[in-house]
């Protein structure tokens, strides 16, 4: 259980504009709590969130990181980041960018991040191999929905959306048998809210 009087001041307004977008693939609770505990770890550290939404997880982060630490985070959806922007974008250590992640992850291939929440396709069931490479040692890399908590909805989604979510069980088990041989990692599997996975990058003395 969370306790809702340490939730972030901006969650709860947030989540009020994201139910009036209609958009119900955000962050729980339980996500948050934990990314926000891993960002405390990460002092001055930098941090990449692919797949920001309305800014819920962002929100999260936020309140884990230190003063010096910097969050870069986004997302191709501009009616979502809009609501990131107005409750989140005074933070001077935030930059939230709207436009397709594989293109940001593509331009950010020369720098290093400590910690790395993957939340979309690019980064994650997609060019995931361009969101690893970024990983400083002993950074974290982090992806949530490993039990795919919107298989309910497949009968009630047609076309392309629906056939995207069906394949989605087998793209989760490539992901964690893919993230799991990975010998420059460690992983755990967790049953955490909608199943999280946890990677770190070992160093080069571990490798």
């Amino acid at each position: 259980m969370i306790d809702t009087s340490a939730v972030p001041a901006n969650v709860l307004a947030i989540e009020a504009e994201t139910k009036a977008l209609g958009f119900d693939m955000a962050s729980d609770y339980l996500t948050g709590s934990l990314l926000r505990t891993l960002a405390a770890t990460k002092l001055g550290g930098r941090l990449l969130e692919l797949g920001t939404g309305t800014g819920l997880a962002t929100a999260w982060l936020l309140d884990g990181m230190d003063k010096q630490a910097s969050l870069l985070t986004v997302d191709n959806n501009p009616e979502l980041t809009a609501v990131a922007a107005k409750y989140l974008g005074a933070d001077p250590r935030l930059s939230i960018y709207t436009q397709d992640g594989y293109e940001l992850l593509q331009t950010l291939q020369e720098q290093k991040f400590d910690l790395i929440f993957a939340d979309t396709w690019p980064g994650k069931l997609k060019h995931r191999d361009l969101a690893l490479n970024l990983l400083a040692a002993g950074g974290i890399y982090i992806v949530d929905d490993m039990e795919n908590r919107h298989k309910e909805k497949f009968n009630d989604i047609k076309g392309v959306a629906a056939e995207v979510l069906r394949q989605m069980p087998g793209q989760l088990k490539e992901l964690i048998a893919a993230l799991e041989a990975r010998a420059d990692f460690h992983t755990t599997l967790l049953d955490w809210s909608t199943g999280i996975m946890i990677c770190s990058k070992v160093g080069a003395n571990e490798a």
